[in-house]
């Protein structure tokens, strides 16, 4: 398949560079986490599940079923289409964690609707897909010190990172944190749908034959049920500088 570069992230190259890799289902925390992780440490913060959402909304806009993964993977190899990921301006400093651009165009909120997160836990189990979203992620952990959240970060595509988190937290918690923030966003939806989504889902992610969500053997398993964002985060960084004293 071909491939291209996400040409908007800019890379600063470090000769001892320090790789922060969690993995989590949805609503763990690993994002807002991530992103406070990396603004404490000076980090690169890459979100790898928005390039996936962004490659979901492509297939949606182009009309192609996210079940028919012969069409998905050909409209990629035919259009490459292009995902860039940035830090918000403080034009664009909005809630987001990071800026989403798709072919040029801010889809940084379009991409966190329901009806995406549902496409992409279906679009992820292809190979093809995932060929094309890998190399970008792969090449940015290893060129500068990064905080790198998603499903398969810490067994596939940072598999020797220096510090390999598994986030997790009790499902009923994290459907509520879901559902606050589908609503904070005027999205109709009840608990129940959310919690009942969100079920599916994990287990669609963990059952996939291609990177499933799994914990990595040597992974730090940190389970935030009951802990804010602020505490996670202090205890990761805590841990970090730890390990970059030895």
């Amino acid at each position: 398949m071909k491939r291209t570069r996400c040409g908007s992230i800019s890379l600063c190259m470090d000769k001892k560079t320090f790789q922060i890799a969690i993995d989590g289902p949805v609503a763990a925390g690993k994002g807002t986490t991530a992103k406070m992780v990396a603004q404490r440490l000076g980090y690169l913060y890459v979100d790898t599940g928005a390039m996936y959402r962004s490659l979901t909304l492509y297939a949606k806009n182009s009309k192609v079923d996210w079940n028919d993964e012969d069409e998905i993977v050909k409209l990629l190899e035919n259009d490459l289409p292009k995902v860039a990921l940035s830090i918000p301006t403080e034009l664009e400093k909005d809630g987001r964690l990071c800026t989403v651009k798709l072919n040029g165009t801010d889809v940084s909120w379009q991409i966190r609707t329901e009806e995406i997160s549902q496409g992409v836990s279906v679009i992820t189990q292809y190979a093809g897909v995932r060929d094309y979203i890998t190399p970008l992620a792969r090449e940015i952990g290893q060129r500068q010190n990064v905080v790198m959240e998603g499903r398969d970060i810490t067994t596939v595509v940072l598999p020797d990172a220096d510090l390999k988190i598994y986030m997790d937290a009790d499902p009923k918690e994290r459907a509520m944190r879901r559902h606050r923030e589908l609503m904070s966003r005027g999205e109709d939806v009840s608990y129940e749908e959310v919690f009942t989504q969100l079920v599916e889902r994990d287990k669609r992610d963990s059952e996939r034959t291609i990177a499933p969500l799994k914990k990595a053997q040597n992974a730090w398993i940190l389970d935030t049920t009951g802990m804010t964002i602020d505490e996670v985060a202090n205890m990761i960084v805590e841990r970090v500088n730890k390990q970059r004293e030895i």
